[in-house]
C-alpha cells in the first residue's frame, strides 16, 4: 500500500509545537553570571580548562546549568564541555537533583610512600570522623609530590606533612585552608647575583644557537622527566621544522615518588625560568607554556607572582609566558596528552608520528622539556658543559635529582652524581635504613619501574644501566621498602594506581590494569594469565602508562615468587 493511501494519521507529530530546542536549557541567570565571571577573559576553546578551575574555585563545583552557560558563552557543545570537566578528578559535576559537595575537601594520599607511613589508617579514621557530618568530606588521593614527609593530605589547597587527626582538627579550627608559600629566591635576589645575564647575552648575539646546541649535547644533559632523550638533539628535531614554534614545560610530575621538580620551583624557580627563556632563545619560539600540576598551588601561586615580574622588567612581553594549571590527571605527564589538556581537551595520549617536535600545541612544532631539565640548561648556558657533564659515579656522567622516600632515615631529594647504587644512596646520602628495618627492595623509578630486591644494590642509578634487568631509571623516583614491607601489596598499590590513572582510551590498558588489580588480590596468583595480560598491555597500549604498567607484576613475580 502506498503511502498517500493510507488512513489516518501514521505519523504521530509528537514534538510538533516544541517552544525550544532539545537538551538541557541555558537559563538567563546562569549565563549572566558566567559572563560577569568571565569578564574580559578570551573565550578561547584552548581556555577551557581555565574557565573551569575559575567556575569550580567560585561556587565549590560545577552546576550543570553553569556547564551549560560556559558552553554556550564559549560556543562549544555542552557534550564537549562536559567530557573535558569529567575527565579530571578535581572537577566536581553536580547535576539537577544532586547535593553539592561540602565546602571543605581533604584529601589523603595513598601512594605507596604515605602507604608505608600509615595513610590507609588515617584514611579510614578521617572519614569516620569527617564524612556524612558536616561541611567536611574525606576523598582518596594520589600521590602529591610530597612523598618525603608522608603521610601527607591536602586540606582545601593546605598541604599537611607528616598528617594525624590533631593537625587536620587544628588546621580546621584555625582555618588553615590555604596554600603555604614558601620562602625562595624572588626576582630581585636572582637579578642582583647575576640572573638573566646570560640570556641577555644570548639575545645580543654572544654565542649563536647551534653554539648552545652543541654545548648542551657535550654536556650529556638528558630529559629530566623520565625519557632521558639527549635535550640538545631534541633542539635539533624542532628546529627543522618551520615555525610558528611553541615551548611545553612540563611540571606534571605525577609519577609517585617524584617530588624534586617541585624541590626546585619552591627555592630557585628563576634559574628554572631563565633556563626556559634560554630553551626557547635556541628553538626560537613563539610563546612559552607552562603546565603545572594542581596538586602544586603553592608553586602555581608563586611562579605566577614572579612571571608579571619578569613582563614588568622587560624580560618577556606579557603573556609570552601562559602558565597552565592541571586538574588531577597522571596521564598529563605524557608529553602529548599534556598538549592536548593545553589547547583544552582531555589529557588523552596521540597516537604517533607526527612527533610532537613537528606537530604539537596547536599543530605546531613544540620543545617539550622537564622543570629539572631548563633546571641545568640554564646551569650548562651561565657556567659551560662541566657543571653538569664532570660529574658521574660509577662509569656515568651528569647529576641526578634523586627524590628518596620510604624506609630510610633522611628522606628528600638528593642532588647526587649520576650512576650511584642504591646501596650508596642509601648508606652516603639518607643517613641509613630507619632504625628496626632491614632493606628489602626499591622502586629505581616510581611504579612505572616496578621493584628490585636488595640483593641487586650494586647497580648504577641511571639512564641504559637498568633496562638490562627489565626496569628503569625514569624520573629517579627511588622508594625503599624494609623486611616489614610486603612486595606483593606494594605492587598491589601501583596497580591500583593505574588503574584508576587510566586514561581510558586503550583497551588493553583501561581494561588490562582493571583486571590485573582483580587478580593480585588473590591470596595465590595466577602468575600464567598475569603474564598473558602483561604481555597484551605492553604490545598493544597506545602509550607509556599501559606499556610500564605490567612492570610491578614481572618483577614480583621474577623476584618476590615466595610472596604470590
Amino acid at each position: 500500500m502506498a503511502l498517500d493511501e493510507r488512513k489516518g494519521v501514521w505519523k504521530s507529530g509528537k514534538g510538533k509545537g516544541r517552544h525550544t530546542p532539545k537538551g538541557r536549557q541555558v537559563t538567563e541567570d546562569s549565563l549572566n553570571g558566567i559572563q560577569v565571571l568571565l569578564g574580559d577573559r578570551p573565550r578561547r576553546r584552548d581556555l577551557l580548562i581555565e574557565h573551569l578551575h575559575l567556575i569550580q574555585d567560585t561556587y565549590g563545583h560545577l552546576s550543570a546549568e553553569n556547564l551549560a552557560a560556559l558552553a554556550e558563552e564559549m560556543r562549544l557543545s555542552q557534550t564537549e564541555v562536559y567530557e573535558v570537566a569529567s575527565f579530571y578528578a578535581h572537577f566536581d559535576i553536580v547535576k539537577e537533583g544532586m547535593d553539592t559537595p561540602p565546602a571543605l575537601t581533604i584529601r589523603v594520599c595513598d601512594s605507596l610512600s604515605c602507604e608505608l607511613a600509615g595513610s590507609e589508617d588515617l584514611l579510614r579514621d578521617l572519614a569516620a570522623k569527617y564524612n556524612g557530618k558536616g561541611e567536611v568530606r574525606v576523598l582518596r588521593a594520589p600521590c602529591m609530590g610530597r612523598c618525603d614527609t608522608a603521610p601527607v593530605l591536602e586540606l582545601g589547597h593546605n598541604h599537611i606533612d607528616h598528617a594525624d587527626l590533631g593537625k587536620v582538627a587544628d588546621a580546621i579550627v584555625a582555618d588553615d585552608t590555604h596554600a603555604h608559600i614558601p620562602a625562595y629566591e624572588q626576582f630581585d635576589t636572582y637579578v642582583s647575583g647575576g640572573g638573566y645575564t646570560e640570556l641577555k647575552a644570548l639575545r645580543d648575539c654572544s654565542k649563536s644557537r647551534d653554539t648552545l646546541q652543541d654545548e648542551v649535547l657535550e654536556s650529556g644533559l638528558r630529559g629530566m622527566g623520565g625519557a632521558g632523550f639527549p635535550s640538545g638533539k631534541k633542539w635539533s628535531f624542532v628546529r627543522m621544522n618551520e615555525g610558528p614554534r611553541y615551548l611545553a614545560v612540563n611540571g606534571d610530575e605525577g609519577e609517585p615518588g617524584t617530588f624534586k621538580d617541585r624541590y626546585f620551583l619552591e627555592r630557585e624557580p628563576h634559574v628554572f625560568l631563565e633556563g626556559m627563556l634560554i630553551a626557547a632563545w635556541a628553538v626560537e619560539a613563539e610563546k612559552c607554556f607552562i603546565y603545572m600540576r594542581d596538586e602544586y598551588p603553592a608553586v602555581l601561586e608563586l611562579l605566577a607572582c614572579e612571571i608579571v615580574k619578569l613582563e614588568q622588567a622587560g624580560i618577556v612581553d606579557a603573556g609570552y609566558i601562559d602558565l597552565r594549571r592541571g586538574a588531577g590527571a597522571y596521564i598529563c605527564g605524557e608529553e602529548s596528552a599534556m598538549i592536548e589538556s593545553i589547547e583544552g581537551k582531555r589529557g588523552m595520549p596521540r597516537h604517533r608520528p607526527p612527533f610532537v617536535a613537528s606537530v604539537g600545541i596547536f599543530n605546531q612544532p613544540t620543545l617539550v622539556h622537564n622543570v629539572e631539565t631548563l633546571y641545568w640548561i640554564c646551569k650548562v648556558a651561565r657556567e659551560g658543559g662541566d657543571v653538569f657533564g664532570v660529574h658521574g659515579a660509577n662509569g656515568r656522567k651528569g647529576m641526578r635529582s634523586y627524590s628518596v622516600s620510604g624506609r630510610v632515615k633522611n628522606p628528600g631529594v638528593k642532588i647526587a652524581p649520576a650512576g650511584l647504587t642504591i646501596k650508596e644512596l642509601i648508606a652516603d646520602h639518607c643517613g641509613g635504613m630507619l632504625d628496626g628495618h632491614t632493606f628489602k627492595a626499591y622502586q629505581p623509578g616510581g611504579p612505572s619501574s616496578g621493584l628490585l630486591p636488595a640483593s641487586m644494590d650494586d647497580i648504577p642509578l641511571d639512564f641504559d644501566t637498568l633496562q638490562p634487568h627489565g626496569t628503569f631509571i625514569g624520573s629517579a623516583a627511588v622508594v625503599v621498602l624494609s623486611d616489614k614491607d610486603s612486595a606483593k601489596q606494594a605492587a598491589l598499590n601501583m596497580l591500583r594506581f593505574f588503574e584508576d590513572e587510566s586514561c581510558g582510551q586503550c583497551t588493553p590498558c583501561r581494561v588490562g590494569c582493571e583486571k590485573a588489580v582483580k587478580l593480585m588480590q588473590a591470596d595465590k596468583w595466577d602468575q600464567g594469565l598475569l603474564e598473558e595480560l602483561s604481555t597484551a598491555m605492553v604490545d598493544a597500549s597506545i602509550c607509556g602508562l599501559g606499556q610500564a604498567a605490567p612492570n610491578p607484576i614481572r618483577m614480583v613475580i621474577k623476584h618476590f615468587p615466595d610472596e604470590i
